[in-house]
């Protein structure tokens, strides 16, 4: 596949579940929320409005919305950033996040970027930059793929922690 509908559409063709594993320690340097929060300013559940009404929207409509994060420690700066908002914005709106140190994931066998799966049939992978920018979003609905994206997904999510067990070590 070579065209990649953007994120919400993907969502919106979606009917029973959104999966996503991240799997680096820096994403978006330049993000405004992230660098305002690295300035002092509190995170603030209104400033992540857009992403707040499509979680809250896919949830309603049923979605399972799961997201896993395999992250080293001790935690970055971007990391424990991560951890507040999920705090204050992920979990409000019907995310439900699991942690797992790196150290424990080292005998799980896992794609090589980041990805979201889409009612086990569709796996969109993101791939960044090496400081965590952005880059191009690849589509697969190959069925080897996004079985081995799922079982990954699973096994992590498994041994992972749910957010309000996880104290992130500094």
């Amino acid at each position: 596949m070579t065209h990649v509908p953007e994120f919400k559409e993907l969502i919106a063709q979606t009917k029973f579940s959104a999966v996503h594993l991240e799997m680096r320690d820096m994403y978006t340097p330049q993000g405004a929320v992230y660098v305002d929060w690295k300035a002092g300013r509190p995170i603030e559940y209104d400033r992540h409005g857009d992403w707040v009404k499509l979680v809250g929207a896919a949830v309603g409509r049923g979605i399972n919305w799961r997201r896993a994060r395999i992250v080293s420690e001790p935690v970055t700066d971007f990391i424990q950033y991560e951890y507040e908002t999920t705090t204050i914005v992920n979990e409000p709106c019907g995310e439900a996040v699991r942690w797992l140190p790196r150290r424990l994931a080292s005998d799980l066998l896992l794609p090589g970027n980041d990805y979201w799966v889409f009612d086990n049939r569709l796996v969109r992978f993101t791939h960044f930059a090496g400081d965590g920018s952005y880059g191009p979003h690849e589509l697969t609905d190959d069925p080897a793929i996004v079985k081995a994206c799922v079982d990954a997904f699973e096994a992590v999510w498994e041994r992972a922690v749910d957010h309000k067990d996880y104290q992130p070590v500094r």
